[in-house]
């Protein structure tokens, strides 16, 4: 959905990057974020002590959770893959990687196709433990989803991609 067609259900906003006074509506959708910046600050207290115990061993932050998400929901992926899933930089994403595979959660191995391409994988014995974190934390998420009507979800699906669009550097 393009902007303007958003004002022209009655959202209004300017639709420039400059913050400015925001509208009543806006104010109503904006009173939600710190609730969720609350929920985000929780998940490590969530974690799978098997888990918990790698990330603070290793010092890896939810930056590394999100590379272990993106690599639990597909095949094998290369880093600028997840570079381009993540949206941030290739050397960013290598450097996740590494601290990845140094903590021994994912495997890095030589694309046989393509020799200069390093594919990753989430190591088989700390699926589980991602799997038990991701369903734990998804709840409030598919709650919510599931008591909206399709139209509703459709449009909240939407709108979600198009806030992490516009948050990505």
């Amino acid at each position: 959905m393009r902007r303007e067609q958003v004002a022209d259900d009655d959202f209004e906003s300017s639709g420039t990057s400059v913050p400015g006074r925001p509208t009543a509506q806006e104010l109503d959708v904006l009173k939600h974020v710190p609730l969720l910046a609350a929920y985000f600050q929780r998940a490590r207290t969530e974690m799978p002590p098997e888990l918990r115990g790698i990330f603070d061993a290793h010092g890896l932050t939810a930056r590394h959770g999100a590379v272990l998400t993106q690599l639990l929901t597909s095949k094998p992926a290369s880093v600028t893959e997840l570079a381009a899933c993540l949206g941030v930089s290739l050397s960013t994403a290598s450097q996740l990687v590494g601290n990845l595979s140094d903590a021994g959660v994912v495997d890095r191995r030589e694309d046989p196709s393509n020799r200069r391409r390093t594919l990753v994988s989430l190591r088989e014995q700390y699926r589980p433990a991602v799997e038990l974190f991701i369903a734990t934390r998804s709840v409030p998420l598919l709650r919510a989803l599931a008591g909206l009507s399709a139209r509703d979800r459709e449009g909240f699906v939407a709108g979600l991609a198009a806030w992490s669009a516009e948050a990505q550097p």
